[in-house]
């Protein structure tokens, strides 16, 4: 659990884990899986690293076959098969942008070729960058929030949706800012809160079908995201991220991956179109 956190930069996103100071944890040693997802088939979208990297070896403990879909952090995305194959599960490392239709489509075959099915899909993979004015924010930065964190979960959803069945579950990261707004992240606020609208429609298209549709809205979380977006305007600005926390601290993703397992498994039957805030302390209505 990150407390102190010096400033600190990445030159580009999605960012890379071991460039991190310190190091972020995606599992705790002590959490033990119950086989409450075993014989289940998951994709995880940004699945490389950060939270994503967490909800995927989180779903491997607990006996699921994960498929990680990633941007280009090659790296990251090894050593996270590397590690949910160490839980003794299938893994598949699927590289591409979810920005275009037919990558998830293919994706998406290839996952239940592979597996021989799908039951949950984490939509997490996202793109963020710091304007701190909006007059000055482009076209292309502007369609790149919408084309990454809204359209590409519809299109990896539409996706999916033909392999879904009664008991399978979509899970959402949101965020904090789709509630409270960020100075400085108009756009990414903005397609936060669009993907809760989606959420929340999807959940209740799909209940009868049998199939949940909830999300996670993380507060500050420790993840490669953040020296990436916030430290080319101002490094200082990375480790001032806890400030707005009333735990005083960021999120480690291993706090997050939980959260997902909850959603995504059977202890949550009758939950769906909701949000867990997972975010240290910040009450949010809604």
């Amino acid at each position: 659990m990150p407390e102190q956190i010096p400033p600190q930069s990445q030159s580009h996103q999605p960012g890379i884990e071991k460039e991190m100071r310190p190091l972020a944890t995606h599992i705790r040693a002590n959490y033990r899986g119950s086989g409450k997802l075993a014989g289940r088939k998951a994709i995880v979208s940004g699945g490389d690293s950060g939270i994503g990297r967490s909800a995927a070896l989180h779903f491997a403990r607990e006996g699921a076959d994960v498929a990680i879909l990633y941007f280009e952090e090659h790296d990251d995305a090894d050593e996270t098969k590397r590690l949910i194959e160490a839980e003794g599960v299938r893994s598949l490392a699927l590289s591409g942008d979810i920005r275009s239709s037919h990558f998830c489509n293919e994706a998406v075959s290839q996952v239940v070729e592979a597996f021989g099915g799908l039951d949950v899909l984490v939509n997490n993979a996202g793109w963020q960058v710091v304007n701190q004015d909006s007059a000055t924010i482009t076209d292309e930065e502007w369609q790149r929030h919408m084309d990454t964190n809204i359209n590409g979960y519809f299109y990896l959803t539409r996706a999916a949706l033909p392999h879904l069945n009664k008991g399978s579950a979509i899970v959402n990261t949101s965020s904090i800012n789709a509630y409270r707004g960020s100075a400085g992240l108009l756009a990414y606020s903005t397609t936060k809160a669009a993907e809760m609208g989606f959420t929340r429609a999807l959940a209740l298209e799909l209940v009868e079908k049998g199939i949940r549709v909830n999300a996670v809205a993380p507060g500050p979380v420790w993840t490669p995201l953040q020296p990436a977006s916030w430290g080319p305007i101002d490094p200082e600005q990375v480790s001032a991220l806890a400030s707005s926390v009333p735990m005083d601290r960021c999120g480690d993703p291993s706090e997050l991956g939980p959260a997902y397992v909850y959603l995504a498994s059977e202890d949550a039957s009758f939950v769906t179109g909701q949000t867990l805030h997972v975010n240290g302390g910040t009450i949010i209505n809604g």
